[in-house]
């Protein structure tokens, strides 16, 4: 039996869910529909703290209670073929569905890599399967050497929450000079890489694994350096690709750099009727327009709100991908927004920098100090902004979000000097020494 509905977005995670509220918020009147494979689905971000902070899948799930609130119906089902010419989907237990309008937001699966040993038993990816995550946080029960790799935030992540309260060795392997290079620059790598290893977790970068070995079940890992590490244990952090293959069955166009869905600015597909967000649609750079792989909840969901937004009228468009990221490691805050110093001198770009480093709070005895270093990226010939970082107190988890919108305002370093800031001694750093200002100020000192 077929049932009509106006919208039916596929898939029911980050991008899903946001696309699906943005079409009741848009388009009151019409019929929608989410329909995911999954029964509950984990808050993709939140997924190593289930193996520490949280304890378990059950208490990290984007509740369903939000669909039901904006009367979204959820169909929890497999979708197994698009029909474009009937505007119909057909899923695994039967069921046939007709739309107007179409959202593709199947996310993304995490990369396998070709190494002898992968399919060796107790090797774990990342998957957003809230069964096979608690299989995995069973198995740790029993673990003596964990061995994580890729250390991005996945991995410095895991790493940091698999060691709380268990006594047992934890390693990252990571193929790059540091951990956490492809965001931030050295100094921040350096801090994040040292409180790692005075939580007692092994770092090792590199390094290239060549081989997993053990009989059935995994024992060791071989570098290409010639180390062996003892590992009971392997989590794969090396990160994901798009989930396409829908998509590609339907005839829609992929891209040939990023294998992701191609769409427009407005997050159409080369199906007029057919849109897509989330890591599964092709991503653009905000700085030269270039094929991005960056895959983050919070772009997924920028992209859900212009897809949700343009179903049935063009209302908004998407400027390319900033790329902001932000993770804590024990109480040190790192985030950052744009691209490094490295990254922008790569790029062609003449850069001047600006440094701001002092207490969150005044006085400095207020209580909750921390300190608090912002480091701020300008394009030397028109001092716009490229980039910012954040390593220190929590409260830069939120400023983070400030350079992110001075980065897509384009905002130059007097505009963002004579930022006009709330500040309070228990909330703020002082307005005479506000960090993301003087940063500003520091780099157009810099120039003179």
């Amino acid at each position: 039996m077929n049932k009509e509905y106006d919208v039916i977005i596929v898939g029911g995670s980050a991008a899903g869910v946001a696309a699906a509220i943005t079409a009741r918020r848009h388009y009151p009147e019409k019929t929608i529909m989410v329909v995911r494979s999954q029964k509950k689905v984990p808050i993709p971000c939140g997924i190593p703290y289930i193996y520490g902070t949280v304890g378990s899948p059950d208490n990290n799930l984007i509740p369903d209670g939000v669909l039901d609130k904006n009367k979204v119906d959820l169909i929890i089902d497999e979708v197994t073929t698009i029909n474009r010419e009937a505007k119909t989907i057909d899923t695994k237990n039967d069921q046939n569905f007709s739309y107007q309008k179409l959202i593709i937001a199947t996310g993304s699966n995490p990369i396998i890599p070709p190494i002898k040993g992968i399919d060796l038993d107790n090797v774990f990816s990342v998957k957003k399967d809230t069964d096979y995550l608690q299989m995995v946080l069973e198995k740790l029960k029993s673990v003596k050497d964990l061995a994580i790799i890729g250390g991005g935030f996945i991995g410095v992540e895991f790493a940091e929450e698999c060691k709380k309260n268990r006594n047992i060795t934890v390693s990252i392997i990571e193929l790059m000079p540091h951990c956490l290079s492809s965001v931030y620059d050295e100094d921040a790598c350096i801090t994040a890489e040292n409180i790692l290893k005075d939580k007692g977790i092994n770092i090792l970068t590199n390094e290239k694994v060549v081989e997993l070995s053990g009989d059935s079940k995994v024992k060791s890992i071989k570098l290409e350096s010639g180390k062996i590490i003892n590992a009971d244990m392997v989590i794969l952090g090396i990160g994901a690709k798009p989930n396409v293959q829908l998509a590609i069955d339907a005839g829609l166009n992929i891209s040939d750099v990023t294998h992701a869905i191609k769409v427009d600015t407005n997050m159409r597909t080369s199906d007029s009727n057919i849109f897509a967000c989330g890591d599964c649609a092709k991503k653009s750079s905000f700085f030269d327009g270039k094929p991005s792989a960056l895959m983050l909840a919070s772009i997924a969901t920028t992209e859900a709100r212009i897809a949700g937004a343009n179903l049935f009228t063009n209302a908004r468009e998407k400027q390319g991908v900033i790329g902001a990221f932000s993770t804590v490691l024990g109480d040190t805050a790192f985030a950052a927004a744009g691209i490094t110093e490295k990254t922008a001198k790569e790029s062609g770009y003449d850069i001047v920098v600006g440094t701001s480093e002092g207490p969150n709070r005044h006085p400095g005895k207020m209580p909750g100090m921390a300190n608090l270093k912002v480091k701020l990226i300008f394009n030397k010939a028109t001092m716009v902004i490229l980039g910012g970082q954040i390593v220190g107190a929590k409260s830069g988890g939120e400023m983070i979000n400030v350079v992110g919108a001075c980065i897509q305002s384009k905002m130059t370093a007097d505009e963002i000097a004579l930022f006009q800031t709330a500040t309070h001694p228990a909330l703020t750093a002082s307005p005479i020494a506000y960090q993301l200002v003087n940063a500003a100020e520091i780099a157009i000192q810099a120039t003179k």
